[in-house]
């Protein structure tokens, strides 16, 4: 079980780098447009403060967490050229020693939102006929 908890958290280490990584490799030029549409995104939920699903919400709430934000950095992270992801990763790396922390992203939170009430829109006009 020891085995077990110990490559949980270098995966969840992984993550959250690549997370990083993302961000650096949305910036870089070497970069396709794809990959840093896919990276903008991605990096914008993972910063942002506000999930789109809340944690509160029985299992669910998780769900964002645990499966959807991994595969959504394992995707971008695919996307980019080895080369280009072993430099943004080492950026990534650097920057994870010397802040410490993940940073936040106040538009991430805002695209969260946004989505909150486009959805709730949504709903009450088709509940609303």
């Amino acid at each position: 079980m020891h085995g077990f908890t110990t490559r949980l958290r270098q995966w969840a280490a992984r993550i959250k780098r690549d997370g990083v990584t993302l961000w650096f490799a949305s910036k870089h030029s070497a970069t396709p447009w794809y990959a840093k549409a896919l990276g903008m995104f991605v990096v914008g939920y993972a910063l942002s403060p506000i999930d789109l699903i809340p944690d509160f919400i029985p299992i669910l709430g998780y769900v964002d967490d645990v499966l959807l934000l991994p595969a959504l950095i394992w995707l971008a992270v695919r996307m980019i050229p080895e080369s280009t992801l072993a430099e943004c990763r080492a950026q990534a790396d650097n920057w994870m020693q010397k802040a410490g922390k993940k940073p936040t992203s106040r538009v991430g939170a805002a695209v969260v939102v946004s989505l909150w009430l486009a959805i709730s829109v949504a709903a009450w006009i088709w509940w609303a006929r």
